[in-house]
This record gives C-alpha cells, sequence and structure tokens, in this order.
C-alpha cells in the first residue's frame, strides 16, 4: 500500500539535497534561493486541499485515492527528467526561470501524489493500526530518501563525473541522478496502483460504521469552520519544525561548502563535493530515520506519542545547531553523528503528528482534513522562504549560521509539542 512513497520519497530527496545546487549553477544568486524553494509549498498549499476534497468524493474502477497517486507520479517523473537539463531549453526561457518552472511542476504533481497516500493509510486500517501503519510509511519513505540522497555520491564514485562539462552547468552525477529518480517513481508508484485493492464505497461505510449520510453537504468553508481542535494543537508544533527543515534543504550545501570546503562558487569542485556530501548525510539522518521509524510504535506505546514527538524533535534541534562546530574537511564524519537527532525528528514528524490527527478526524473527509493539514507544513515553509534571505544576511551572509537558526527552531517545535498538543496519552 505505501511501497510507492518509496519512489515519491527517491524523486523528493533528490529535489531537496539537489534543488539549490542545480540552481546556484544555472545562475541564481544565493540570497534568493530561498524564494525559488517558495514554489513547493505554495502548491502544496493550494493543491493538497483540492486534491484531498476531490479524493474524497472519488471512485473509479482503480479506486478513490489511487488515480491522484497515479497522475502525480507521472508528471513529477517528467518534470525530474527536465529539471537538470534546464540550460538546454534557455531558448524558451531563461535557465534558472526554466529550472524554477520545473520546481513548481515536480512539487506540485508530488503533491498530488502525497496527500492520497498518507489518506490510504488512514481508509485501510484500524485505529490500532495507525501508529503502525504511518511508521511503516515513514520506514518505506526514509528508505527511499537514502536511496535518493546518495545517487549523486554513488555515481561519482562509479566514475561518473562530478562536475560540469566544458560548456555545461549542471554535473552529470546530478542529470543522471534525477534519471533514475524518475524512472525509480514511475515503477514503483506503479507497484501500489496495481497491487492495492481499496475499499469501494459500500464497504468503507461498513468497515466505518457509517449510515447513509442524510445530513446536507458541507461547504469548504465549512470545513474549515470545524476543522478538529487536535489540528489547530498541531500546528504550533508543525510550524516551527517545517520552518526549520526548509532552511536545512535550503542551506544545506552553500553551508557545508563556505564553512568546510571555503568556497562559494558553484562550479567550484569544493562546492560539488560538499554537494555530494549534503546527499550523503541526508541520506544519513534518513538511515537513521528508518531505523528508528522500526522501534516509534514502542516508544509511543510506552511514553505516549506527545512526550515521544517532544524528545525527537529537541534531538533534531540539537543535531542541527552542532553541525555549526565542524569547520574542516577532516572533520567531515562528525556530521553523522548529527544526523542521529535529525534523523529521529525526521521519522516523528513524518509518522506521530497524522498518528495524533487521524484518530480526531470523521470518516467521510479524512481526505479534506489531511489536506487542509498540509496547510501547517506548507504554511511555515513560505515563511522560511520569505525570511530565508533576510536571515542570511542577519548571519553575515554565513549559510552555517542559517543552519543554527533552523536547530534553534526545531527545539522550539519539541517545546511547542509537549505544551500545546492535548492527547489521550
Amino acid at each position: 500500500m505505501s511501497f510507492g512513497f518509496l519512489g515519491v520519497q527517491i524523486g523528493y530527496s533528490l529535489q531537496n539535497a539537489n534543488t539549490s545546487r542545480i540552481l546556484s549553477a544555472i545562475g541564481a544568486d544565493p540570497h534568493h534561493l530561498s524564494l525559488f524553494w517558495l514554489a513547493a509549498p505554495m502548491a502544496g498549499l493550494v493543491v493538497q486541499p483540492i486534491v484531498g476534497l476531490s479524493s474524497d468524493k472519488t471512485w473509479t474502477r482503480i479506486g478513490r485515492r489511487i488515480p491522484f497517486i497515479l497522475g502525480g507520479s507521472i508528471v513529477s517523473a517528467m518534470a525530474m527528467f527536465f529539471m537538470p537539463n534546464s540550460e538546454h531549453f534557455a531558448q524558451l526561457l531563461p535557465a534558472v526561470f526554466f529550472g524554477a518552472t520545473m520546481l513548481l511542476l515536480m512539487d506540485t504533481s508530488f503533491n498530488v501524489t502525497m496527500q492520497p497516500f498518507r489518506a490510504l493509510v488512514s481508509d485501510m486500517v484500524s485505529d490500532k493500526q495507525r501508529n503502525k501503519g504511518y511508521a511503516v510509511q515513514s520506514f518505506l519513505i526514509n528508505a527511499g530518501a537514502v536511496v535518493g540522497s546518495l545517487l549523486p555520491f554513488v555515481l561519482d564514485k562509479l566514475g561518473v563525473i562530478n562536475v560540469p562539462s566544458a560548456g555545461h552547468k549542471v554535473p552529470a552525477t546530478v542529470i543522471w541522478s534525477f534519471y533514475f529518480g524518475g524512472g525509480a517513481l514511475l515503477l514503483s508508484v506503479l507497484w501500489t496502483s496495481f497491487r492495492t485493492k481499496e475499499y469501494p464505497p459500500e464497504e468503507y461505510a461498513k468497515y466505518n460504521n457509517l449510515v447513509a449520510d442524510d445530513s446536507p453537504k458541507m461547504s469548504f468553508f465549512d470545513l474549515l469552520k470545524n476543522i478538529p481542535p487536535t489540528m489547530w494543537q498541531l500546528s504550533v508544533t508543525q510550524f516551527f519544525s517545517w520552518f526549520s527543515l526548509f532552511l536545512m534543504w535550503v542551506y544545506t550545501t552553500q553551508g557545508l561548502a563556505q564553512n568546510m570546503w571555503h568556497t562559494i562558487d558553484p562550479k567550484s569542485a569544493g562546492f560539488n563535493e560538499a554537494g555530494n556530501w549534503t546527499g550523503m548525510i541526508f541520506a544519513s539522518y534518513s538511515v537513521f530515520a528508518a531505523l528508528y521509524s522500526l522501534v516509534l510504535t514502542r516508544l509511543t506505546d510506552k511514553f505516549g506519542s506527545k512526550n515521544t514527538y517532544m524528545i525527537s524533535l529537541i534531538a533534531g534541534g540539537i543535531g542541527l545547531i552542532s553541525m555549526m562546530f565542524v569547520h574542516e574537511v577532516e572533520d567531515k564524519n562528525l556530521l553523522f553523528f548529527s544526523m542521529i537527532g535529525i534523523g529521529m525528528a525526521w521519522a516523528s514528524i513524518l509518522a506521530l503528528p497524522y498518528s495524533i490527527l487521524s484518530s480526531s478526524l470523521p470518516a467521510r473527509q479524512t481526505g479534506v482534513y489531511m489536506g487542509i493539514f498540509n496547510a501547517t507544513i506548507t504554511i511555515p515553509q513560505i515563511a522560511a522562504g520569505l525570511l530565508g534571505g533576510l536571515v542570511l544576511t542577519f548571519m553575515g551572509d554565513k549559510a552555517i549560521n542559517v543552519i543554527g537558526v533552523a536547530g534553534a527552531s526545531m527545539i522550539i517545535a519539541g517545546i511547542m509539542a509537549k505544551i500545546v498538543i492535548k492527547t489521550k496519552d
């Protein structure tokens, strides 16, 4: 049921680890990078509620969620094939704008694919299985993230050129990684699409103890007025955690290149080595997150969802801040220790909010409320995108200091999880 998320996350991780690298290579100013990244959360803010509402009302021969998962994956893969080749479409648009357009298209279609995957788990499992269901999904997401993040590094070790060839701007390692990621995305989603049999409307109604609904249909604005209190409580923690993640994704390559390789030239060997190392450490936090996902259900059973969430987020904040203290290339392996905490935070962010939320959602509106909940992910990223350049300037144009700000935000998220969220455990 969640296997397709493996491929989606390969593509999503390639985007997270390499978008800044690609945009820098084709001419983007570092102070404007966070603005280009705004394409992702803005797409999600608009698309996910629409997809959620539509999939709640949809039934086709292949299901209610599957058509959206399949359609989004096809468009995502196509955008992945084009983005690293943006420089070759300069006759249509300047390379930076073509790349930004592909980023917008890619992330819009990622959102079309991801939201139904979240709702699919809620549709198909019982309340007792939800922690386990989302933990399994978190494991597969992180397994995909490991593959996607490592691809440029692995290709470099296999002999693929890691600096732009004559007359080009983007290294072949990145281009071929995106080709592989797009193909893996399509194949894995096809597996889920043809192997998962969703409950038809009558069986779904019986499974969820739903009786015939003769009440007036609720408009989207009525749904907003009736948002469950749990969603508002989660939104506070979500703001600070996703604000943190966005800054990490945007500025890690620049931060490592400047702080350890002592360069800001996107065409230099040092900058591209920093880009590969960003993929390497992003893969490692995904490994730690995947392993942590395997024990997450036991931890929540023993300590409660809220306490587990708090501890995981604070560990992530400490991990981010610790990255500031690694200054030399020779010490780069120390960053793996930083990734342990970040992996704990990432695993909990992928699983616990959805587990906490899903039990409070009405069965008839699960998809649309999951889509609306995505605003708690996209709004903080929009805020980070708008403020990222200012934060970089305030931090003396040192991108590694922005990672420190991300760490502080993650710690605040953990504190808010303890104070604000109300759960039965």
